[in-house]
């Protein structure tokens, strides 16, 4: 490696203090490491993911033959299910035990987009449904401001959590996409491109909502509040396609049944479920949810600070970490989306020690703590999850942004050259 290059992966790791760190047997490793990880091309990790999205599919169909009940790929099942429930005009929102565990919590829209996949035999529309998913993720992460050595430490580092979320067959990657494409969309000026994202991830998951924030940061904030309006009728109304308007009007009741009872019941691998189950914190949820998308918006008060475009990205991190740690269904697949945000806080700044620390303990805590690198499946059982370790380092992250954000604290964006 020429000698500039690895000059630049020492600086990546603490600017202030090169010489120091790069003298430690951890630094040297860590540099050998990061220079060895940055030099893969990023178009053969994107071609990785991608056969990965194929293989974990055919394993998931393959490994489910010879099960009695159900399968592995049971989210894939639920939603498939889901388009046929609807076109039968059936609630979307009871058990069905003959055909999946657990149960749809998504809205009759997803249901009705289901039907892309739904008339296909499992296994190729399990590999499509996957393939989505990552395709729409691959092309979200090539429109950030990342050099190439960069993009390819970040795709490394999102590595495990993506293999958790295809392994689920859930939408997680896909809502990770999404969001950054609106935020993208939004720094083109394609307003309604950016609000169709978004209305998209509301659609899927609720707590999507909160990116509608990053509409507040651009000079055509007003027009992305019709577009989003135009879009939440039109996507709304879209199973009239197939049903009745008093079967519609029924399904979202149902739906809104279903979010008040599943939000009492359940804590989730959060940051809720982290105080909760380490510390005996109990609060309300719904204060707890309020409380935190108040802070989420302290950083919003710096109106001078909306025209910088690592402030900008920086809120979108906070989004995307923000909609899993205050998730009160937050489970071990979601956290593709948060551990994006923390990739994205990290890699596009100048970075310090502390900074650094973070991001490493996050990948051991959140990513690692689902492998048998680190934690056996036992000990992952016992502790990793019923104490939401995984949530731990995300929130502190989390905690560490909207401080940075908020003060201003010494962030500077690497371009893309850097």
């Amino acid at each position: 490696m020429p000698g500039g290059k690895l000059q630049t992966l020492r600086t990546f790791i603490h600017p202030m203090n090169t010489q120091t760190h790069s003298s430690t047997g951890f630094a040297r490793f860590f540099v050998t490491v990061a220079s060895k990880l940055s030099s893969v091309p990023a178009k053969y990790l994107f071609g990785f993911f991608i056969l990965l999205a194929i293989g974990i599919s055919c394993h998931s169909w393959f490994s489910s033959q010879d099960m009695a009940q159900w399968t592995r790929y049971n989210n894939y099942v639920i939603f498939k299910q889901s388009f046929f429930h609807l076109v039968h005009s059936q609630d979307l929102y009871p058990e069905y035990p003959a055909e999946h565990y657990d149960v749809y919590k998504y809205s009759p829209s997803f249901s009705l987009w289901m039907g892309v996949f739904a008339w296909l035999p499992d296994l190729p529309g399990l590999i499509l449904f996957n393939l989505m998913n990552i395709v729409v993720f691959i092309i979200a992460l090539r429109t950030l401001p990342l050099s190439k050595p960069r993009l390819s430490l970040f795709l490394f580092f999102i590595l495990i959590e993506a293999m958790i979320s295809l392994t689920s067959s859930q939408t997680n990657v896909l809502i990770a996409g999404l969001l950054i494409l609106a935020w993208h969309f939004m720094e083109e000026d394609k307003v309604w491109w950016a609000a169709l994202m978004v209305m998209i991830t509301i659609y899927i998951k609720i707590f999507g909502i909160v990116a509608l924030a990053l509409f507040l940061l651009y000079p055509s904030r007003w027009k992305a509040a019709i577009a989003t309006i135009v879009w939440a009728v039109v996507l709304g109304l879209m199973p009239l396609l197939v049903i009745t308007p008093t079967q519609l009007q029924f399904l979202y009741k149902s739906w809104g049944q279903l979010l008040t009872m599943d939000h009492d019941a359940s804590t989730g691998v959060s940051l809720y479920g982290w105080w909760h189950t380490w510390f005996g914190f109990n609060m309300n949820k719904q204060v707890f949810v309020l409380a935190g998308a108040l802070l989420f918006c302290v950083p919003l008060l710096r109106f001078k600070a909306w025209a910088q475009p690592l402030f900008r990205l920086h809120i979108l991190a906070s989004v995307l970490i923000w909609v899993v740690i205050f998730n009160h269904k937050g489970e071990s697949p979601t956290y593709i989306i948060a551990m994006t945000g923390v990739g994205i806080w990290y890699f596009t700044q100048k970075q310090t020690g502390i900074n650094l620390a973070l991001l490493l303990l996050a990948l051991v805590c959140t990513s690692f703590s689902s492998t048998d690198l680190i934690f056996p499946y036992k000990l992952a059982r016992t502790y990793v999850e019923p104490f939401a370790v995984k949530a731990v380092f995300c929130s502190l992250v989390w905690f560490k942004l909207i401080w940075d954000s908020t003060t201003g604290n010494g962030a500077e964006l690497i371009g893309n050259n850097e």
